[in-house]
């Protein structure tokens, strides 16, 4: 990540290509994010969503209590539009694909 990167502070690892592609992104291009989604210890599927990139932006989650802030973890989120107009978000992690939609 350079100085001039788009993708904001996180600190869980996210893989170069998807580092790469967020850096490349302009409001407004159209984008193609697919994740593996897992629910419990056997259930995974893939989805794949498409619509206009808006921004790219830091989520900090955990409990609102006082703890250590090295607790915390930051996680880096997609923030697109859907072809129905429908503003949507996604939390990027390691098994996030983003493609540029050309043309």
């Amino acid at each position: 990540m350079t100085a001039t990167s788009n993708f904001p502070f996180t600190t869980r690892p996210i893989p170069p290509e998807v580092l790469a592609t967020v850096d490349q992104l302009q409001p407004g291009q159209r984008v193609r994010i697919t994740q593996l989604v897992k629910v419990g210890s056997t259930r995974t599927w893939t989805l794949t969503v498409e619509g206009a990139f808006r921004r790219v932006s830091s989520l900090a989650t955990g409990l609102a209590t006082d703890r250590l802030r090295q607790d915390d973890i930051v996680i880096p989120v997609v923030h697109f539009t859907k072809d129905n107009q429908e503003m949507s978000s996604v939390a990027v992690d390691e098994n996030t694909r983003i493609e540029i939609i050309r043309g």
